[in-house]
């Protein structure tokens, strides 16, 4: 058994054995196999980087990593060679495996043929330090430096600190990166209220769409009645085209981990549960192990880091209902109950699991945490916008060039997001829509392009980004089978527990079948206005006071694709069946 982390002496004795394995002394080949990269092969790529190591006789090491981030150039395969550079070759199979492994046993030299990027270097986010890549291999120096490709130019991981470079099965990985340093000194070093006073000073806000504050979350939780108290990780990540929470679940649970650790110490929580969705077993899995490992090291458990406190996490697998995304339907779901919103008040900050004080925050949230406690409150200000600090991650895709995961400091436009990073729409097809924020919050046009990414709505000038989600749209989709498609997601996930949102969505996914179909009338536009405004003013919770917003967001801004769908039975795009395309005939 490992002995227990007390000291600052003993977290540098594990950070040198990650270090070791970080940045050995020999050949490393490491391969992204998190779930988007297994979906398109890297198991293969893994299976052929073992065989051939040992075909070939190289003194070499093969490691697994998490998501990079750039999905779309998926299966990954990085070489770091000994006090050397490391290389990225993309879209990888097992013959181009091997042929990258046997040219290299041959010449001893990289190649930059398949080469997608190189990195000069690597910052350890937690602690400000990094490592310095050497490339004194003139072919390697033809290889493009990372930040320099389109994707990652402008990218500032905080979030996904880890994400693609550590083995998310190794907590001494983890900790060479600096993981664990900001619980030793907010343990050990700050009292409660001064730990909270950080947060609140960060700007850090709620990361799963709601956008609370999430340092005055922590404090109404700390002057709660109740010498029970729970902290909760909210990863029912249910959005369509969302994969950040997951991502960063499979890549570094420890940044997750150590948030929790500090928010429970914060407010005086001695529990906590982390609650994911089961189709997510890669996560599931990659997460337990590093519960596992951190109580191994004395991290979770008793007497955490010699201060007499105690604090255990504890896995809850949900049914993957969108609506457990909702913080109250969560709880309940925690509890053994069915997943359906509690009204509130009381708050789950006064009253949440079994009616004691309980803070809930998303995934990106709590990954925030640690790097404000060792940077310190003004560098995690200094990021972002005046009304929203720090960074957060989207999961860029649709009809774009560059797909994946995109963190970046608030502040961006959207224009900057899907023709910068993103390198625009394929073959230079128009974009059509965006649908930004979350389901809920419907399509919106190309006039939006220019308006900066934040969590406030502020007329003309930002987007409420909500969940983190960007879908984009070109001239092939059609908007009304789109605001279709959304009514039906939410018809599915409904709970079902109040008329307004039960049979509000049923009636307005009949509409949008009629409409589609082209059986639809004037008077179905009215109709889905009033079904809207009843829902919204009589839903219980969230889901069903938004979800109208889909088809009406979508009704506001492409009107008149709606009207042609009506009255001339046609659909521009040419998706709906059993209309024509625009200028065609039935």
């Amino acid at each position: 058994m490992s002995q227990p982390i007390r000291t600052a002496e003993d977290l540098k004795g594990v950070e040198a054995a990650g270090l070791a394995t970080l940045y050995p002394d020999k050949l490393k080949i490491v391969v992204g196999s998190a779930s988007c990269g297994l979906a398109v092969g890297a198991g293969a790529v893994l299976a052929a980087a073992i065989a051939t190591v040992k075909e070939l006789g190289l003194d070499a090491t093969i490691a697994r990593t998490g998501c990079i981030g750039f999905c779309s150039q998926e299966p990954l395969l990085d070489l770091l060679l000994p006090n050397g550079p490391r290389i990225s070759y993309a879209r990888m199979t097992p013959e181009k495996t091997r042929s990258l492994l046997a040219a290299y046993a041959k010449s001893g030299e990289l190649s930059p043929d398949m080469a997608l990027g190189r990195f000069a270097g690597e910052e350890h986010v937690l602690t400000g330090e990094g490592h310095v890549y050497t490339s004194s291999q003139k072919a390697a120096e033809a290889v493009p430096e990372w930040s320099s490709l389109d994707f990652f130019r402008g990218q500032q991981k905080v979030i996904l600190r880890s994400c693609g470079s550590i083995d998310p099965l190794s907590i001494d990985e983890a900790i060479a990166r600096g993981a664990y340093r900001g619980a030793m000194v907010a343990i050990q070093e700050m009292p409660q209220d001064k730990v909270i006073d950080e947060v609140i000073n960060s700007g850090l806000r709620g990361r799963g769409g709601a956008a609370f504050p999430t340092g005055q979350k922590w404090r109404f939780a700390r002057k709660a009645a109740g010498d029970t108290k729970y902290v909760v990780c909210n990863a029912d990540e249910g959005e369509p085209g969302a994969c950040m929470d997951r991502t960063v679940l499979e890549g570094d649970p420890h940044a997750t981990l150590e948030g929790m650790l500090i928010g429970a110490f914060a407010i005086g929580a001695q529990e906590g549960f982390v609650y994911v969705r089961n189709e997510y077993p890669l996560a599931i899995a990659t997460l337990q192990t590093a519960i596992d490992e951190a109580e191994k090291y004395g991290l979770l458990g008793d007497d955490i880091l010699g201060s007499g406190w105690s604090f255990r996490v504890r896995i809850r697998v949900g049914a993957g209902a969108y609506i457990c995304g909702e913080e109250t339907a969560l709880l309940e779901s925690i509890e053994g109950a069915a997943g359906e919103p509690r009204s509130r008040p009381p708050f789950p900050v006064v009253s949440g699991l079994w009616g004691c004080p309980t803070v809930v925050n998303n995934v990106k949230t709590w990954a925030s945490v640690a790097p404000i406690i060792t940077r310190g409150a003004a560098w995690y200000a200094a990021m972002g916008t005046r009304s929203t600090k720090g960074t957060t991650v989207f999961s860029l895709e649709g009809a774009v060039n560059n797909s994946g995961l995109v963190e970046i400091p608030f502040g961006l436009t959207l224009r900057e997001m899907i023709y910068g990073i993103g390198g625009g729409i394929p073959n230079d097809r128009p974009l059509k829509a965006v649908q930004a924020g979350g389901a809920a919050r419907g399509c919106i046009p190309p006039s939006f392009l220019d308006l900066t990414i934040d969590m406030e709505d502020r007329p003309n000038e930002s987007l409420m980004i909500g969940t983190g989600g960007i879908i984009v749209l070109d001239d092939k989709a059609c908007m009304v089978d789109m605001a279709r498609y959304l009514v039906e997601f939410f018809l599915d996930e409904s709970c079902g527990k109040c008329v307004p949102c039960r049979e509000g969505l049923r009636q307005m996914a009949g509409i949008m079948d009629r409409i589609c179909t082209g059986e639809g009338s004037e008077a179905d536009l009215f109709l889905l206005e009033r079904l809207a405004g009843t829902m919204k003013a009589a839903a219980v919770c969230g889901l069903g006071g938004m979800a109208p917003s889909a088809v009406m967001t979508n009704l506001q801004h492409f009107r008149d694709e709606f009207e042609t769908h009506i009255r001339d039975k046609q659909c521009p795009a040419g998706v709906c069946r059993g209309l024509a395309p625009t200028g065609t005939t039935n």
